[in-house]
């Protein structure tokens, strides 16, 4: 048996959708959002089980999206448990169910309404289970976050490089998390929103892996109908698509450049409107020449001031955000900035990582490679630096 299991969280109401049926059991290319969720998860080579939590009148509705499941699937099921008032509660039942059957090493929280998790994040999901003990994936933020009092006045505006959204598949250590939940049981605290904000009040340290843009969460009526389109397509010949981008930027006086989404000190900064990333700009220009959906002027014009100083991971990940709405994945970044310096040895790997966060895609996806062009030309001359990019991606046939 695998050390790793899955609680599948099924037990909310989901009436924000409308239709009088929750979300988790309305169908999305002919399947119930729930049977595409748990047969993601089932179907993955490193779970061995796979709880969900119902609730207590649903007992019919989880039977029809069992009759779907197919039987290789179906066979990791645990017999569905009860769930409770809150969220919390319902994972608590969950894994008091995984514990009576025999408690895994490690277990994965996940949220019914994400049927999009792929086989990718859930191995991320084990390995920071593995590395970390209590971890959370998350996506860039893209969008500036106000904190705001009670009368609607910003208080507070945190740098979006700090801030992640958090998804699910939640990923822990089975034994710290279930002590947390009891702990917090006893003393009848359930506003947790998520089982990563419950483990850092039990003291556990919480790290954050790459989650997946595509990861969505069916919320409101329009997510259904953009699931139902989405599943419905699936079974259509997705076609690989090649973009390129490239930017170049000239030296000017600072003390530091960015690449990559990386702050990389040195003796002189780039003249740009945005914060000059060559990189990520030419990534964005690979990303949305593969989609055919213009350049990255069209739509970040330098001349709108609200661009103006700008962190380039917004670019990436509007680009990243348009593949997915269109059903497509990414399969590889490929990367090559020419410049005399600043050297970029020393900082690949986290540019890698940087990128692979936003594009919500593995590292190994990821490539990076430097040159430079021999004394020749203004990159020769020590004048400025550029980048080049390539973007494979697969796109579904009829989006072409």
């Amino acid at each position: 048996m695998s050390e790793t299991a899955a609680v599948v969280v099924a037990a909310g109401r989901g009436i924000r959708v409308g239709g009088g049926t929750p979300k988790q059991y309305r169908r999305v290319g002919g399947k119930a959002v729930l049977t595409r969720t748990l047969a993601a998860l089932a179907a993955h080579p490193g779970i061995g089980r796979v709880q969900a939590v119902i609730a207590p009148d649903a007992a019919a509705f989880y039977a029809d999206c069992l009759a779907d499941l197919d039987p290789a699937a179906a066979a990791k099921l645990q017999p569905a448990v009860e769930g409770g008032a809150t969220r919390q509660d319902s994972v608590r039942a969950g894994l008091e169910a995984l514990e009576r059957a025999g408690a895994p090493a490690l277990v994965l929280v996940h949220d019914a309404a994400r049927p999009f998790v792929d086989e990718a994040l859930i191995d991320r999901a084990i390995a920071a289970a593995r590395a970390h003990r209590a971890a959370v994936p998350g996506v860039p933020v893209t969008d500036t976050i106000k904190l705001v009092d009670g009368a609607e006045r910003v208080r507070e505006t945190p740098p979006r490089e700090a801030l992640r959204a958090v998804q699910t598949p939640q990923a822990f250590a089975f034994a710290p998390l279930l002590d947390a939940h009891r702990r917090a049981a006893a003393q009848g605290l359930a506003a947790f929103t998520d089982d990563g904000a419950l483990a850092e009040w039990a003291g556990l340290r919480v790290a954050v892996f790459p989650g997946d843009p595509r990861n969505r969460k069916i919320t409101q009526a329009a997510d259904l109908d953009e699931a139902d389109r989405a599943f419905s397509g699936a079974r259509m010949t997705l076609v690989t698509r090649l973009g390129t981008g490239f930017d170049v930027h000239a030296f000017t006086e600072g003390d530091h450049v960015w690449l990559g989404g990386v702050r990389i000190p040195a003796d002189r900064g780039v003249l740009a409107h945005s914060d000059g990333d060559v990189v990520l700009h030419a990534l964005t220009d690979a990303i949305l020449g593969a989609l055919a959906d213009g350049d990255i002027g069209v739509h970040f014009p330098p001349s709108d001031p609200q661009w103006r100083g700008a962190s380039s991971d917004r670019f990436l990940a509007d680009a990243v955000r348009r593949v997915a709405e269109r059903g497509g994945v990414i399969d590889h970044l490929d990367i090559t900035v020419l410049a005399e310096a600043p050297r970029i040895g020393a900082h690949r790997e986290a540019i890698r990582a940087r990128i692979a966060a936003v594009a919500g895609i593995p590292i190994s996806a990821v490539s990076i490679k430097a040159t430079t062009t021999e004394k020749l030309g203004f990159v020769g001359r020590a004048e400025g630096l550029a980048a080049q990019a390539a973007a494979t991606l697969r796109l579904p046939e009829e989006a072409r």
